[in-house]
């Protein structure tokens, strides 16, 4: 076998191994997953996963900095469409939360949970989820920043509240129609924090 054979089938079982914990830790929890379920479900060896990220913890990690940055391509791309400045690209975020909501893929934030399951600081899951979130933050206040107001920090803090609040809601009460509450109430706020 080539080597490039050789990487490509490493790179296809890393792969089966994100998605399929991906998918397990989104409907049953990080804990609740046993390693010998994840790799039944994924086809590949024990060996292939700790080859590959060496512990549980690690893998959860990756598997968050995946969905991180594919959460950020997809965030990215809506905001690129959005029409009305920053003040349309902040609320593109809310419309973008108010689709993955309604998605029957979504069964909760996988950061949250994350940030639940693993609570102390050096947890490596609960460091990726602090990441992600710390980078939808900085989003929002680069968006806010935009605005020309006088505290951006301030209502990208709110946002950020409002789009949290949104989310656990959304999951918590099985209904999506937080996210557009969520909306409406970031326009009523940016609309407030706009000079003049």
């Amino acid at each position: 076998m080539t080597a490039s054979a050789t990487v490509n089938r490493a790179s296809a079982k890393r792969e089966a191994l994100l998605s399929t914990a991906q998918d397990l830790f989104s409907r049953q929890g990080y804990r609740a997953v046993g390693i010998d379920t994840l790799l039944a479900e994924a086809g590949v060896a024990k060996m292939t996963l700790y080859k590959q990220f060496g512990s549980k913890e690690e893998l959860i990690a990756a598997v968050l900095e995946r969905l991180a940055g594919q959460i950020s391509a997809a965030l990215t791309a809506r905001l690129a469409r959005a029409a009305g400045g920053s003040q349309g690209r902040l609320l593109a975020v809310f419309d973008w939360l108010a689709d993955w909501v309604r998605s029957p893929d979504f069964h909760g934030c996988l950061f949250i949970k994350a940030a639940s399951e693993y609570p102390e600081a050096t947890d490596r899951p609960r460091q990726a989820a602090e990441t992600f979130k710390a980078g939808c933050r900085a989003l929002m206040e680069e968006q806010c920043h935009e605005l020309g107001i006088a505290d951006p920090s301030h209502l990208a803090r709110q946002l950020h509240l409002l789009l949290e609040g949104a989310l656990v809601l959304s999951f918590l009460e099985r209904d999506p129609r937080a996210a557009q509450a969520a909306r409406e109430a970031a326009a009523v706020l940016i609309n407030a924090a706009a000079p003049g």
